[in-house]
């Protein structure tokens, strides 16, 4: 009979496991947090439940505007949530200790954009859902489907890799107020207002905004358009974006 060896033998979990497992814990942080429900959830189902009820009256439509509200929820998840939350870590000193654990900096932005992704997709689900049991009815086509898939996922990574930028070179105070801030002037800048309702001088630098190309997608998606021009756009921002946060980020205060 061989003799047990209990010496000590520790080691880190696998890396796929351990990005899993973070991600897991970053989006139970974010499903507790009022403020990033609020964002993400009661204010864009607050916006579906208002259209349905006075949007006749007011001469809202319902097929674009409920796909707008899924593009503003996507924009407050992919950039306002991950800002504020990151910004916070950062100041109080979450973040250094967390890479002096087996986790390393890849599997902490690894981690996170699988929360970002997990949120996104659930969030614009209950959406889509509540926006059904309202009467929406979208008729889209295949080739727009694609297209908006794309564009969905670059704009959250164009969104993340804003969100970043901010809160790793901001203080928490002020990436708070920032990131609000720029949550309000995404929603009305192609977020909830359509291109055509801004001045003709001002529609082409109103187009080449992220948060338009989001928009404009998702509302010709429900219409059943076609159109491929945001999906560039979001791409350009995308990789703009992640490249500026790998080169400016901080991990420490």
């Amino acid at each position: 009979m061989s003799a047990l060896d209990l010496r000590p033998a520790p080691a880190p979990a696998p890396r796929l496991q351990r990005i899993l497992r973070h991600a897991r814990m970053e989006t139970v942080l974010v499903a507790r947090n009022g403020e990033q429900l609020l964002l993400a959830l009661v204010i864009p189902l607050g916006l579906i439940l208002g259209q349905a009820v006075a949007g006749e009256r007011l001469g809202i439509a319902r097929e674009p505007f409920v796909a707008s509200v899924i593009a503003l929820g996507l924009w407050s998840t992919g950039f306002t949530s991950l800002a504020i939350t990151t910004a916070f870590e950062r100041r109080y000193g979450v973040l250094e200790r967390l890479v002096a654990t087996p986790l390393r900096r890849t599997d902490l932005m690894l981690g996170k954009a699988a929360m970002v992704t997990a949120v996104a997709l659930a969030q614009a689900a209950v959406l889509a859902l509540a926006g059904v049991a309202a009467g929406w009815s979208p008729r889209p086509s295949i080739a727009q489907t694609a297209v908006a898939a794309g564009v969905v996922v670059l704009s959250l990574a164009a969104f993340s890799g804003l969100a970043l930028v901010l809160a790793g070179r901001a203080s928490a105070e002020l990436t708070l107020g920032l990131a609000n801030l720029v949550y309000l002037l995404g929603a009305a800048g192609g977020l909830l207002v359509p291109v055509a309702a801004f001045p003709a001088w001002a529609q082409p630098v109103i187009s080449l905004l992220p948060t338009t190309a989001l928009g404009e997608t998702l509302r010709t998606w429900a219409g059943g358009g076609v159109d491929a021009l945001p999906l560039i756009v979001v791409a350009v921002w995308a990789v703009a974006a992640l490249a500026l946060a790998r080169k400016v980020f901080r991990w420490t205060s």
